[in-house]
């Protein structure tokens, strides 16, 4: 399955709860607001609004010699949808609270993360500068020993690699 944005892949994240470390509240809040934010509920609210209208209007109609069970106004249906509209607000505060739980865990683990590369950084500076100052020594190293392989003569060839002066015994 291809992943659908970041909403759907905050669970994946290192820094934020999932799975059997949420509450029960947490979980249900959390399928509250995938299905609800979803165009399969949005498609079907509006069936069942659809069904509601076409079976009232001219199914019982019909069969009950124009009696419906919610006439045309559709007063019960407006009850309903009022009943829906309440539950929805209560619902959207539910949902708003875990994704801003969700977000507070993500910038926390960011936080902390920053201070873990910040103190990396700090070493890493240490580290090349102790670097430079090995390789500047080294460097100065090197140019003595030229000097002195200049001085008695080594470049000259006076003293090949392999014939290198023994130790009296």
């Amino acid at each position: 399955m291809a992943p659908r944005g970041f909403q759907s892949l905050w669970h994946t994240h290192p820094g934020v709860r999932s799975g059997s470390d949420l509450t029960l509240g947490e979980r249900s809040a959390d399928r509250m607001r995938n299905a609800m934010g979803s165009w399969p509920f949005v498609g079907s609210f509006f069936l069942v609004m659809g069904a509601w209208v076409v079976v009232n209007t001219v199914v019982i109609a019909h069969l009950a010699h124009h009696k419906a069970f919610d006439p045309y106004p559709y007063i019960l249906l407006n009850l309903f949808l009022s009943m829906l509209a309440g539950v929805q607000a209560a619902a959207l505060l539910i949902a708003a609270k875990r994704s801003d739980a969700i977000a507070s865990e993500i910038a926390l683990h960011t936080e902390h993360n920053t201070e873990n590369i910040t103190t990396l950084i700090a070493e890493n500076t240490e580290l090349t500068q102790k670097v430079k100052q090995a390789t500047d020594l080294l460097d100065e190293i090197h140019l003595h020993v030229s000097n002195i392989g200049k001085a008695v003569g080594a470049e000259l060839g006076n003293f090949p690699p392999t014939s290198a002066p023994r130790a009296p015994a």
